[in-house]
Order: structure tokens, then sequence, then C-alpha cells
């Protein structure tokens, strides 16, 4: 495998810190741990970000402010990530877009630019349509798309070439039609997205249930179909589109806590101990049960081999649609 220089710098920084983690340990916190967060405000990321941010606060009894660093599709916020100093000063949250961004050719950053912490959170996408639509189910909307000439309709949710793009475009050849059948409108985050389709700016939008739930609450939007193997417990009323459709096919987004590659092992174990406490922290628990949102803390080498194989499934995707450079 050839490494980029990025990727060369990384492993050497890992090597010159092992030698003296045991001071960094011993001197960590020394100020405020900034966290980083590649997408916008009021999305699934930034909320729960909020939320770890606050109680990794009071644990660790130093300020931990969180930073939107949106732009790029993603790329600003996971690079000022890996460009951090390797010094447990920094964090953030890395999102399955970080198999994507490399793939479209938009930065040459992947996994391996990381040192990681946890996975917290992943959730299944869902299909959803304006409550004013003529759509009552996913069969009715497919029966529209077959018919409609190739981007009549447009659908939004994410960047381009990110989860809620790719889960709608899976959908659409899942079902046997162009990927490219809707027209994609690129958004920093769901949130946007879902704001558009409410607003009628766009006719579907794919996002997780949870970062849909205020529209859905405020009865803007609906869901069609979820992207997974079964039934939610959150919506048990909402088919999976295999259910209703006879097509197979599911996907979902990840959210998970990383440093930049290089921090000392040392303070990385109190990293992650400390983020480890905070995730079993009845406010988080109340939080994310709340809001739909699933739990996990998968640490290390397993959060690592999480993350190359997302990033390998994600590369066959971009390649099956054509995105890939």
């Amino acid at each position: 495998m050839t490494l980029t220089k990025r990727q060369m710098l990384a492993a050497l920084a890992a090597l010159m810190t092992t030698s003296a983690f045991p001071a960094a340990a011993q001197n960590w916190p020394n100020g405020p741990v900034t966290l980083i967060v590649p997408w916008g405000a009021g999305g699934g990321t930034d909320a729960t970000a909020r939320m770890i941010g606050t109680l990794l606060e009071a644990k660790l009894g130093v300020p931990v402010p969180v930073e939107n660093r949106t732009g790029g599709s993603g790329v600003i916020g996971h690079t000022a990530i890996a460009n951090a100093a390797p010094d447990g000063q920094t964090i953030g949250v890395a999102t399955l877009e970080i198999g994507t961004m490399h793939n479209l050719g938009l930065t040459d950053i992947d996994y391996s630019v990381y040192a990681p912490l946890g996975l917290y959170n992943s959730d299944p996408a869902a299909i959803f349509v304006n409550t004013k639509s003529d759509y009552s189910d996913i069969g009715a909307l497919l029966t529209a798309l077959e018919a409609a000439a190739d981007r009549a309709f447009k659908g939004s949710g994410s960047a381009q070439g990110g989860v809620n793009h790719l889960a709608l475009a899976g959908m659409l050849m899942a079902a046997g039609m162009p990927a490219d059948r809707v027209a994609w409108v690129p958004s920093e985050g769901a949130a946007p997205g879902l704001q558009d389709l409410a607003a009628g700016g766009v006719d579907v939008a794919t996002a997780s249930l949870p970062e849909a739930a205020a529209l859905m609450q405020a009865g803007l939007i609906r869901p069609l179909a979820v992207f997974a193997s079964a039934r939610l417990d959150i919506a048990p009323d909402v088919p999976t589109f295999t259910e209703a459709t006879g097509h197979v096919f599911a996907l979902g987004s990840w959210r998970g806590l990383v440093a930049p590659a290089g921090l000392a092992p040392g303070v990385a174990e109190q990293l992650t101990a400390a983020l480890g406490e905070v995730l079993q922290d009845p406010a988080y628990v109340k939080f994310m049960q709340d809001r739909g949102y699933a739990m996990q803390w998968t640490t290390g080498a397993d959060f690592t081999a999480f993350m190359q194989s997302s990033d390998a499934a994600l590369s066959e995707t971009l390649k099956a649609v054509g995105l890939s450079k």
C-alpha cells in the first residue's frame, strides 16, 4: 500500500509521541478540549455532539466548546480534526462521509488519519415526502419515479455523495432505475435538506428518523419507508423498504469520536474512558432515547475495523453510481 504524505506524517507523529505519552497523559487536559463537528447546527450530528460536549465538560472540569466547521461536503471539518495538534485538546465527530470524500476526489484523507476513540451511534436512513405530497406510500412514489423523466424529481438530505445521497441512489438502483433518476440538491447536513422538503423546494428527502423528528411532529413531512433490515421501535408503523417493495436495500449513517493521529496512548486511554462514562450518564441516555438515536460504544481497534469496512463498502457503492473519481 502506498502511503500519502499526510499518512506518513501521521505515522511519524505516532512514533514520536509514544515515548513521551506518560508525561502527556499526566498533563492532560491542560485547557479547553475543542469538539469539532463537520456539519451544520440543527442536525443529528450537531445535537449529539453538543450533548456529549456538555457532559464531558462537567466530567473533565474544563470547557468543551463545540465548533461547527462546515463546507466542502464535510471536508473542511474532517480536515480540521485531522490537522489539529495530537495533544488531546482537539477531538471531533467523524461521520460516514470519511469513506466517501476521498472516493469523490474531494480530499486525500480517510479513516487512517485519525486516532479512534469510539463509535457512539448508527441509524438507518429513511425516505420522506412533504405531507401535502400525492404519494402516500413508497410504492406510489416508485411508480411515479419510473414514469418520470430523468431528474424531473428533486431530492436532498446531504452533500453530494453523502450518506443520504447514497441512500436515495441505492434505493433507485435496487428498484431497477438509474441512480441519477432524481436530481440531487446538495445540503450541508440533513437539517437544511429536510427543511427544503418541508418548504416545497424538493420532492423527496432522505435522512434518519431522529433527524426528521421535529418536522414530522410539526406535520410537515412524513416517512414512506426506512432503509433497515427490520422496522424500528421508534416508528413501528413505518415499513422497511424491502418489506414494502420486495427490493432488497438497507443503508444508514454513523457517528464516532476521533482525535488526530499521533495522539499519545495515555491521553487516548483517558479520553476514551471519560467519553465512555459520559455515554453512560442518565442524561445522555435519556437524550438519545427521547430522540430515537441508537446507542453503542465501540472503541479502539474495533472502531478502526468498522471504519475500514465502511470505507470499502462505500467505495464500491460510489463506483456503482458513477461518482468515484
